[in-house]
């Protein structure tokens, strides 16, 4: 007996671990709890700087040389607060989007916000494949077959049944964007200047124009999307988040904000590189074979191969969010973990978008830079509405409860990147109706 009470107590010291290990222990489980949740916070941010957003982020450049940057640092915060809205909406309800839309607001503005996202995104991916088709057009491939080519490739990416192997398939091609930092580094541009440019904001040379503001809602179209809203919340919903992932999943966002906007930092600079050059801009495929005159052949075939990068990126999860946001309405199993028998419906909506928007794009002389520019102004327009929904969902303590409902400093900034939106939208309205509002250069 006096050794049963000795032995128990001198357990608890025998047990005892090391302070030092216990707090190793505890970073490895913190660091494995953030890999498994690590994927659809950088997937949505950098599949957003997609085939659109390297033609309009370089011709910003191209046009007006780093007087664009400041816009980046402005729509920074602006991305991640929209998307941190989207994690705190999937984790609490385990629904995507749409199906949420359907539940709170009924069939008819349900039907409204799906035929919205249906409609901007197939537009979206008509620009991917644009890209696509003047990407490989400058590497000596006749669109007429890489474009086929991409769209087999793309839907086979898609028909793993495993989300798991498709997302770690697109988490290696966002890191091949890191390409992007050595090919401006590469463009040399003084230090100084890039600093400057990006923390004063400044306005064009030629004052308020036409072509400056339609750049400008371009720029916010691109950066800030509406199927992003979609792809997020269902991605987070396949993935199966719990509360207790909430701060990881905020972190997976913030890290793939501020990825997101140095790679179209990046970007903008390679396309100063032809203003101070003063070179005529037709679309970035022109400028990466002027850029590899100068610099030579690796840098022009690096940019080319990282735009055929960014549209494999965006079609892949653009088609993803159309399929799931259809799936979810219409009650079909939308599940990247089901194989293709199980959700034939879900992958089939996913194949038709990819190979109906490769078909538009093979259609001879499609003025495919202006396709690419004029979607990224629509989805600008289109996003105040979506971002509507998504505050209003976000303000349901009904739904959220006391946890995750929005703030009172939630809800000042999110209605203020709601007024700043319809300004904007507001001003391009202004010069169609009236196109003498604003001179041309």
């Amino acid at each position: 007996m006096a050794n049963l009470l000795y032995a128990g107590a001198q357990a608890p010291q025998t047990q005892q671990k090391p302070k030092s290990k216990r707090v190793s222990s505890k970073w490895a489980a913190h660091a494995l709890t953030f890999l498994m949740v690590f994927g659809p916070g950088l997937i949505v941010m950098e599949a957003d700087n997609d085939a659109g957003a390297v033609s309009t982020y370089v011709e910003a450049g191209a046009r007006y040389g780093t007087r664009l940057l400041w816009l980046l640092l402005l729509l920074l915060p602006i991305s991640y607060f929209v998307q941190e809205m989207v994690v705190r909406l999937g984790i609490a309800t385990g629904e995507g989007h749409a199906a949420m839309i359907y539940r709170r607001f009924g069939k008819w503005w349900g039907r409204f916000s799906l035929a919205d996202l249906l409609l901007v995104n197939f537009l979206t991916l008509v620009t991917e494949f644009a890209a696509i088709a003047l990407a490989v057009e400058k590497l000596g491939v006749p669109p007429v077959w890489g474009v086929p080519i991409a769209a087999v490739a793309l839907t086979a990416l898609a028909l793993t049944g495993s989300y798991r192997r498709w997302e770690r398939i697109v988490l290696f091609l966002c890191l091949l964007d890191l390409a992007w930092f050595a090919i401006a580094f590469r463009m040399a541009p003084p230090a100084g200047e890039v600093v400057r440019r990006t923390i004063l904001p400044l306005a064009p040379v030629a004052g308020l124009t036409a072509s400056w503001l339609f750049l400008v809602i371009a720029i916010v179209g691109t950066t800030i999307a509406p199927w992003q809203l979609f792809f997020q919340q269902s991605c987070i919903a396949d993935k199966r988040l719990r509360f207790s992932d909430l701060r990881w999943a905020r972190l997976d966002t913030c890290i793939g904000a501020v990825f997101t906007i140095l790679v179209a930092g990046c970007m903008m600079l390679v396309g100063a590189a032809g203003f101070h050059r003063h070179w005529d801009f037709t679309d970035p495929a022109g400028m990466a074979v002027q850029l590899g005159v100068v610099f030579g052949p690796i840098v022009k075939n690096a940019i080319l191969l990282l735009m055929i990068n960014a549209a494999v990126l965006g079609t892949t999860a653009i088609s993803l969010s159309s399929a799931w946001a259809y799936g979810e309405v219409r009650g079909w199993a939308h599940s990247l973990q089901k194989p293709v028998r199980e959700a034939p419906g879900f992958y089939a909506v996913y194949a038709l978008c990819v190979m109906a928007a490769a078909a538009v794009v093979l259609i001879p002389r499609a003025p495919l830079q202006l396709i690419i520019l004029s979607v990224q102004v629509l989805a600008g327009l289109m996003l105040p509405s979506a971002i509507i929904f998504l505050q209003l969902l976000l303000s349901d303590r009904e739904l959220l409860g006391e946890r995750l409902v929005n703030r009172t400093w939630n809800n000042v900034v999110n209605w203020t990147i709601v007024v700043l939106l319809f300004a904007l939208s507001l001003l391009l309205a202004a010069q169609v109706a009236a196109p003498r509002l604003f001179p041309n250069e």
